[in-house]
């Protein structure tokens, strides 16, 4: 597999030493750790959203009242 070359300022780099120092990993181990996380949330992300597609019907039926954040009007609140 290929390399990859990113490049950070010495700012960015500095934060990703820490974190990485944080995590007790090597900079190249967490590097591609964050890589991997990142794939596994968009994932799940991915995934919890169609799960509530699949139940947003059976949700309206049983909770006719209730109305979607994004239909609200502004400063409305959940009742």
């Amino acid at each position: 597999m290929p390399s990859l070359n990113v490049s950070f300022t010495e700012e960015e780099m500095e934060g990703v030493r820490t974190a990485a120092a944080a995590e007790g990993k090597s900079l190249k181990q967490y590097m591609h750790d964050l890589g991997v996380r990142e794939m596994h949330r968009k994932q799940f992300v991915a995934g919890a959203a169609s799960w509530a597609d699949r139940l947003r019907a059976e949700f309206d039926e049983a909770f006719p009242d209730e109305v979607p954040p994004s239909q609200r009007g502004r400063g409305a609140a959940a009742a």
